[in-house]
């Protein structure tokens, strides 16, 4: 049976990494930040996933190299099941080649497992608000990788202006709570927008959708 869903406002958290160590290590840290609550662990990519369907997390930190189910693999199962869980990728593996597919894949950004305790805590909080962490190297590779022709940037001339004004937001990091405050709407609605900007644009996801905009300058 499922864990009963935490009503005291605090971020649950689901740690996936094959390194007991790093585990332990992990939620040591976490389990003293009063908004934040471990409620489980995985070793690898399949437990993972079945944690997450079992305990539904808010954030989930997971690592991309696991013997078995890698973090990859995992994150696209997840959006599979349509998992509402967002992934923070904690990795020592920063390259291009490792942190692009994971980007790709649904990750809402990754950070360094030798991260400072406390930017760790603002990272996890920054993803569950609806952010996205990207550095900029890794942002242009993710940009070279779309599509580039007339038709990628046909796209957005189905986009109503409200929609535009709303993905300039999402472009500039701003959570659906944030949007919603600046352009004096409803958290509801905004959510609408949202939905329509990701079929008309035909991408999955609100960092595809963030790159999309840089790339074909929505966002000047």
């Amino acid at each position: 049976m499922a864990d009963a869903p935490d009503r005291s406002g605090r971020i649950r958290i689901l740690l996936v990494d094959d390194h007991q160590v790093v585990r332990r290590g992990l939620r040591t840290f976490l389990e003293v930040q009063d908004d934040i609550e471990v409620v489980g662990e995985a070793a690898d990519g399949d437990e993972g996933v079945a944690r997450a369907e079992e305990l539904r997390p808010d954030v989930i930190l997971m690592d991309v190299k696991m013997p078995g189910t890698d973090g990859i693999e995992a994150l696209r199962r997840l959006r599979g099941l349509d998992n509402p869980a967002r992934v923070l990728i904690v990795t020592s593996f920063t390259e291009q080649r490792t942190v692009v597919p994971a980007l790709r894949a649904g990750a809402a950004g990754y950070v360094h497992k030798d991260i400072d305790p406390d930017a760790l805590a603002a990272a996890i909080r920054s993803v569950h608000a609806g952010h996205v962490l990207l550095q900029p190297e890794v942002a242009a590779a993710l940009i070279s990788e779309e599509g580039h022709g007339p038709a990628s940037a046909g796209r957005g001339g189905n986009l109503t202006e409200r929609e535009r004004e709303v993905l300039r937001h999402i472009a500039d990091g701003r959570s659906n709570r944030e949007i919603a405050r600046v352009l004096v709407l409803s958290e509801k609605t905004v959510k609408t927008h949202v939905s329509n900007i990701l079929m008309k644009l035909d991408v999955a996801d609100r960092t595809q959708a963030a790159l999309w905009a840089v790339r074909h300058g929505v966002t000047e």
